[in-house]
């Protein structure tokens, strides 16, 4: 986790016209690889910005934002010699960039954006070598424009979500304005299914009032609300009273999403089954152009020529997973998979204009959520069953054994009869990657792999698990623990990864953080995943990190490498340690749970 967090103990208030409470600045974090400053605050801010030359540096106002915090000064390497950060009177945090002497920047290419009212990024120039100085300096500079806080606006029109109303043949989701874009998936065990509206809002007062199911096609409770992304999403959860129905949804036609029960079933999957070729589709289908494995086998891609509605799910009856495309048809004949790979799968035009796929997974492979990496790209995720040593599932001929202690889900202890709730946290997410290491690996990614697998193991123990996210999508730190709060959690596990300057990839290890409550926890975890992983120890640490403050039952947050150390890069990347990562962490939370 390479933010430097800035986490002030009282609030400052300041006078504009009429009081107010000032902004914090909340973190901040300067990207060397991509000279790309990341700005976030508590509360909305306008950032103002001159280039001052004779030294040139970079000069960033945060009008009416405290620090609360001492002054911090981080050094680079390169043309770019530091990033200082500090409360530059009572109600104006100052950031200055501090450019290295005979270097400068061209005020033109400086480019601020603002994602949302409080984050903001900056990108920069490579500085070049300045052959005259500029006659500018202090006090004056040249001021620099800074856009406008509201994110471009899209092509499409918004979709607002206005109501749910129970059917005679199930619910419909009443929207208004632009065509809903959407996924829809079932939970394994049949017993919840969640539809998100992507780049949908809640129309005003529609999120106050849940629906009322009152039992109707076996649904228990609806639940409606916003998800705090950017772009935003309306997520709809149905929670069944039993596991034996197959729900669907699709677009209807007089607007809104249609939610109804189905019976549907696959076809038989054979290996030398070929696939049909679809009719040619029309100027306004989808096609879907190519089906394939990606990232070492452990990724089952869908490839299109432009953006689809898609919704998914897993099938009880057949044991297999299907994924289905609105609007699309087959671009032609799709070549299978070979016998090695870990799944296989068939794909057919359903009707006229949508295309499914159903996903059998091999014997000892599980799949996890579809994500859209990419507007054309739909990624289904492949995890081996096997936590003890989890090999890319791709099959190597002569796989070489991990040098580490290997922890599989026999060795973890069984939890107590009591109810327990362990909220697990992946950091980042969406548009906020978290550190970016070397060859490009993200934390966002790392973090997610790993947190699916511990929340897994805990269930198998008989923990109830939460995940605070469940696919690549951002969210804010206070509805982490809200969402933590709200589910009465017994713990918080927060899980990231670390990363220090690209220029030091000599230190790697583990940290473990607490704030208050969580100390013990936190030793418990920290030495478990010394045990399972052999990672070297960079020790149990105290921070007054958000979650950790913020969160009422015992807290820890988990960085589980450095993305900028060779040794953990490698490690990290390796899905075999990810498990094992994962193993030491559920292990850890066991044990605790036990001596309590």
């Amino acid at each position: 986790m390479k933010f430097h967090w800035l986490l002030p103990s009282f609030l400052s208030v300041f006078l504009l016209a009429g009081a107010a409470e000032a902004a914090r600045l909340q973190s901040w974090r300067f990207d060397a690889s991509e000279n790309r400053l990341y700005i976030r605050t508590e509360g909305g801010v306008q950032p103002k910005a001159q280039l001052i030359f004779n030294p040139t540096r970079l000069v960033i106002d945060l009008p009416g934002t405290s620090l609360g915090s001492p002054s911090v000064s981080k050094p680079l390497s390169g043309a770019i010699e530091s990033v200082r950060v500090g409360q530059f009177d009572d109600d104006t945090t100052r950031i200055v960039v501090e450019i290295r002497d005979g270097f400068t920047l061209d005020p033109q290419q400086v480019k601020f954006r603002g994602i949302s009212p409080s984050e903001w990024t900056v990108d920069l120039p490579a500085p070049v070598r300045g052959e005259t100085q500029n006659p500018i300096s202090e006090p004056g500079g040249e001021r620099l424009s800074v856009q406008s806080s509201a994110p471009e606006t899209a092509s499409a029109e918004a979709t607002v979500v206005q109501n749910v109303q129970v059917t005679a043949d199930g619910f419909l989701v009443r929207t208004a304005g632009g065509s809903p874009q959407i996924n829809f998936q079932q939970s394994r065990a049949g017993d919840i299914a969640t539809l998100d509206i992507e780049g949908a809002t809640l129309a005003p007062g529609a999120g106050g009032q849940q629906p009322q199911t009152n039992g109707k096609h076996g649904v228990d409770k609806i639940e409606v609300r916003q998800l705090p992304t950017d772009p935003p999403v309306t997520r709809v959860t149905l929670r069944m009273k039993s596991s034996n129905t197959q729900w669907r949804a699709s677009v209807s036609n007089s607007g809104g999403v249609v939610l109804s029960p189905g019976n549907a079933r696959p076809p038989i999957i054979t290996q030398s089954q070929s696939l049909p070729v679809a009719r040619p589709a029309s100027g306004t289908l989808a096609r879907v152009q190519s089906i394939d494995l990606a990232s070492n086998g452990t990724q089952f891609v869908v490839r299109t020529d432009r953006q689809v509605s898609y919704t998914s799910g897993w099938d009880q009856a057949s044991k297999s997973y299907w994924i289905r495309l609105a609007s699309s048809s087959l671009a032609g004949q799709i070549p299978q998979l070979d016998s090695n790979s870990p799944v296989s799968f068939t794909a057919s035009q359903e009707d006229a204009d949508t295309v499914v796929i159903w996903v059998q997974p091999r014997s000892g492979v599980q799949v996890g959520r579809v994500t859209r990496p990419s507007p054309s790209l739909l990624s289904l995720q492949l995890r081996s069953s096997n936590t003890s040593a989890q090999p890319p599932l791709t099959r190597a001929p002569n796989p070489q054994p991990l040098p580490r202690r290997t922890i599989g889900a026999g060795d973890l202890p069984q939890a107590s009869n009591r109810r327990v709730v362990v909220a697990i946290d992946p950091g980042h997410g969406g548009h906020d990657p978290g550190a970016v290491g070397i060859q490009g690996i993200q934390e966002k990614d790392i973090v997610l792999d790993i947190s699916f697998q511990v929340a897994r193991l805990l269930e198998q123990q008989g923990v109830q698990a939460v995940l605070t996210r469940t696919d690549d999508s951002e969210i804010d730190l206070e509805p982490r623990v809200s969402l933590a709060e709200r589910v009465n959690a017994t713990l918080f596990v927060s899980i990231h990864a670390n990363a220090i300057n690209m220029s030091r990839p000599d230190i790697s290890g583990i940290e473990t953080y607490y704030f208050d409550n969580g100390q013990d926890l936190a030793r418990v975890i920290h030495a478990s995943i010394l045990d399972g992983t052999g990672a070297t120890d960079r020790r149990v640490r105290q921070a007054r990190f958000y979650v950790l403050r913020k969160s009422s039952m015992p807290s820890v947050l988990v960085e589980v490498g450095f993305v900028t150390g060779a040794e953990d890069a490698a490690k990290l990347s390796d899905p075999a340690y990810r498990s094992q990562m994962a193993a030491s962490i559920a292990r850890g939370i066991l044990v605790y749970l036990q001596q309590r």
